[in-house]
């Protein structure tokens, strides 16, 4: 076994502790990766905090984890020593169902093991990499490219293949109107990545405070929600709306901004319902979607595109110290705009 350095929550309330946690040995097919940088994702702030159903505490949350090859199983093919690495949200699935065959391994029909708050294939608990070490098996690992520096790679294992996953599904590209709702962690990387693919982007925030960021990331407009006549100006526009938002909105507003067959994607997932009219869908044959990340394969691909176009998240990087308080900024929606922990502070 493999003794890691870690940070745990013991509660929905409790604050980040100093922890000890065990890795695996390397079974025949496992890669050790030396973690040297974890995002931090709203995902992680919803589950540490008990919002998204009954959590096997203590907990070691994230899934934004980029690091470096140190060992790895007798008949590993895909990696070595050496090699610079990450891992997503998900660490295992069945492998055998039509969905993981298709490389969708992210909508597992048996469930796919995310990398934190799940139960792996020996039975044990998985936690996730705010902490020094993980193993995990090969094909759940992807190559991070030499242009990518390791703390700006590591949200892109969520927060990227996050939007870049519906973007490529619904073919976000040229002569696409394409908005974004929402210009935090996930929505700055979703106005990059279309800007990228070729499509007309547009935000749609609360306010005009980050406009010149959003503009800088590559919108050519930028919107705020909090003003009645930007939902009069913008109705009947998009093809394609990302919702990256995990807090309740008024669906139905921003399903009125869809043209004639347009989908509004939730990539955000707030712990309250969301109402919907089905009049919002009915008149205009539009569609509201969900989207989760991507497969491994994906992934890659994102991994990939984001290096030929030059494409990195803006990130604020921590100590491991200041767990408690980035996420009480995330929460006030005060990070420019995504925390990543420097391990190596553990």
């Amino acid at each position: 076994m493999i003794t890691a350095k870690a940070r745990a929550v013991d509660g929905p309330d409790k604050p980040f502790r100093v922890a000890e946690i065990k890795r695996r040995d390397l079974d025949l097919h496992d890669v050790l990766i030396e973690i040297k940088y974890a995002g931090i994702c709203h995902s992680d702030i919803h589950t540490a905090h008990g919002e998204w159903g009954d959590v096997n505490y203590p907990l070691v949350p994230g899934h934004e984890i980029a690091g470096i090859v140190t060992d790895v199983g007798t008949e590993v093919t895909k990696y070595k020593v050496g090699d610079r690495v990450g891992v997503g949200c998900m660490v295992d699935s069945c492998g055998e169902c039509e969905n993981c065959r298709k490389g969708e391994e992210q909508y597992c029909l048996k469930g796919n093991i995310p990398t934190y708050a799940g139960v792996d294939k020996y039975g044990e608990p998985t936690q996730g990499g705010y902490s020094t070490h993980i193993v995990v098996t090969e094909d759940f690992v992807v190559r991070i490219p030499d242009n990518i520096e390791l703390d700006a790679a590591a949200p892109l294992l969520c927060a990227g293949i996050t939007t870049y996953s519906p973007l490529n599904h619904w073919q976000a590209g040229p002569g696409k109107k394409v908005a974004v709702v929402g210009m935090g962690g996930l929505g700055h990387m979703a106005v990059k990545i279309a800007h990228a693919m070729g499509a007309e982007v547009t935000v749609l925030s609360q306010s005009l405070k980050k406009k010149d960021d959003g503009l800088q990331f590559g919108a050519d407009n930028y919107y705020a929600t909090s003003d009645p006549e930007t939902f009069n100006k913008l109705a009947s526009t998009f093809d394609l709306i990302i919702n990256t938002v995990s807090a309740k909105i008024d669906i139905n507003a921003y399903l009125s901004l869809l043209t004639l067959d347009g989908t509004l994607v939730n990539v955000g997932a707030p712990a309250e319902p969301l109402a919907l009219n089905v009049f919002s869908l009915i008149p205009h044959r539009r569609s509201f979607a969900g989207s989760m990340i991507g497969g491994i394969r994906e992934t890659q691909e994102m991994l990939d595109f984001c290096a030929k176009h030059n494409i990195v998240p803006k990130i604020e990087v921590i100590s491991a110290d200041q767990i408690d308080e980035a996420y009480e900024r995330v929460l006030a929606s005060d990070v420019k705009y995504r925390f990543v922990i420097d391990i190596s502070t553990m």
